[in-house]
């Protein structure tokens, strides 16, 4: 089933009759990040203009693989995270074959308690149309499609963007720009900012088919399958009966030649058998492994592809780029709001260039396992596949993607090592079962204490949520413990925690977190 792209209404912009009041902030880019920016902005308080040079959703799948933290900052924006859980295909279990024998799989989440599923599968169009529908319902947000950024300037307290309509072209100026443009970013480009990294000598086809089949809702990958020889293959499965499917390509192939109907179907056909199907979209790409080095330029602030570019291998685009507002909403919100100062955006620079890096990091690697150079890295990775078909240790060596996982950053908040490692500062909040709820959802949008198998100190300032130490909550918060205090941020990470602390020492650490010194 094609999906159908309806065009959103394009509206005349107030700023080509007469100059607009200066906003707040300015979106460029109607993508998932830039959606779902101005949602969670909206959510503390805070109103936005989100610009798009286009009036549909993405053309193509694109992004599809959208793991459990996504989901739980999805989950915090009205709607949409149900609406993606419920209507994309969950998994958790990896296949990886070499040749047609299984060598390694995996379980992403092979625990319960845990209100989101390790993945969902689902077609970037469907995320952003659910973005879109909620931004839509939120007073502080206005959209405006077919509106396109040309120029930039930019001063100590303001950026002025220069946006090109059907009616003609405007100025509109904003506290803060952040700039959601995509890999090929324009705002990046008149800024005059390079990425930094490795652009690998490699290339991909992406096709997503129509099919009906009975394959289980797995991530299948194969190393030199008999379908594909010599290359490498992947399969992931889809709502609507479209099935992902990438295949290496190699270096010397021609992209304008390859990305052809007549060339794609014959490959697809060794594939899928004598199934039928019909090719609902297709792409070639180039691994790329590269970021800005820094996130924040003045009054320009950016987010996802924008700022950084992995390879698709292990879902670290949309995923990191959705990380990236979990760490820049709340604390621009608070200084938008002048809760905080603007240097504590700093802080969002350093954590998101520090994950970018640890994607950068993961993306590499499996890429140099994919596509190994001739020499020690092809004898590595051809002798590590033999042995993982004979013995366990090698099979962990195995590397066809590891999967997105939120990164843990370097806090300097106090920590009790005492406490369970997962649950330490810098952390995501683990989840768990509250009677019929969850505890990620009583998280969020403010700083927390939780208070678990005690009350909370008399003074604290902050709102304070009081847990009882037994199933879940214990095993993820306090381990062999007996009681702890945990200071989570508006983001859902673990800021600090204690098993012991007074008032003062908590306010201490809510004023290091709001002035980004953790």
């Amino acid at each position: 089933m094609a999906y159908d792209y309806k065009p959103y209404p394009y509206r005349r912009a107030p700023g080509l009759t007469a100059p607009e009041p200066r906003h707040k902030v300015l979106i460029v880019g109607a993508g998932p990040i830039g959606l779902a920016m101005a949602i969670e902005l909206a959510n503390h308080g805070v109103r936005s203009v989100v610009i798009d040079d286009n009036d549909v959703v993405s053309v193509g799948s694109r992004a599809i693989c959208w793991s459990k933290r996504a989901l739980e900052v999805l989950d915090r924006l009205g709607d949409v995270g149900a609406r993606a859980v419920a209507k994309g295909v969950t998994w958790k279990v990896g296949r990886t074959r070499h040749h047609e024998a299984e060598v390694y799989a995996f379980d992403l989440l092979p625990e319960a308690g845990h209100k989101m599923p390790a993945f969902v599968n689902l077609q970037q169009y469907y995320v952003e149309e659910y973005l879109i529908d909620e931004a839509l319902r939120r007073p502080e947000i206005e959209i405006r499609f077919k509106n396109r950024v040309v120029g930039l300037d930019q001063s100590t307290d303001h950026a002025t963007a220069r946006i090109e309509t059907p009616d003609g072209a405007y100025e509109l100026e904003a506290d803060w720009l952040i700039a959601c443009d995509g890999a090929r970013s324009p705002v990046r480009e008149m800024m005059g900012l390079a990425f930094e990294g490795v652009l690998f000598e490699e290339r991909f086809l992406i096709a997503d088919i129509e099919m009906t089949a009975d394959f289980p809702p797995e991530r299948w990958f194969w190393f030199e399958p008999t379908f594909h020889p010599g290359q490498s293959a992947l399969l992931h499965k889809q709502p609507d009966n479209i099935y992902r499917i990438d295949l290496q390509l190699g270096w010397d192939t021609d992209p304008e030649v390859e990305r052809k109907p007549e060339r794609i179907v014959p490959r697809i056909e060794k594939v899928v058998g004598d199934r039928k199907f019909r090719l609902d979209w297709s792409s070639i790409y180039t691994f790329q492994c590269r970021r800005l080095d820094s996130f924040l330029h003045g009054r320009v602030i950016f987010a996802g592809d924008s700022a950084h570019v992995v390879s698709p291998f292990g879902a670290r685009g949309g995923n990191g780029g959705l990380q990236d507002v979990d760490a820049l909403g709340w604390r621009l919100a608070a200084v938008v709001r002048g809760d905080a100062p603007g240097a504590s955006l700093a802080a969002y620079d350093r954590e998101r260039t520090f994950g970018a890096d640890e994607n950068i990091l993961n993306s590499s690697r499996t890429t140099r396992f994919m596509t190994p150079a001739d020499g020690i890295e092809r004898l590595f990775r051809d002798q590590v596949l033999r042995l993982a078909g004979q013995v366990p240790f090698a099979r962990t060596l195995v590397n066809s993607g590891r999967l997105s996982v939120p990164c843990t950053y370097a806090l300097t908040g106090a920590d009790d090592p005492a406490l369970p490692l997962a649950a330490r500062p810098g952390s995501v909040a683990p989840d768990a079962p509250l009677g019929e709820a969850w505890l990620l959802d009583r998280l969020g949008r403010e700083p927390v204490l939780l208070a678990i198998g005690r009350a909370a100190p008399k003074g604290v300032t902050v709102p304070v949520l009081e847990l009882a130490a037994e199933g879940w909550v214990r095993a993820r918060y306090l381990g062999g413990a007996g009681a702890a205090l945990y200071l989570i941020r508006p983001d859902q990470i673990v800021a600090a925690r204690w098993q012991d602390a007074d008032a003062a020492t908590i306010a201490d650490a809510v004023r290091a977190m709001w002035e980004g010194r953790e």
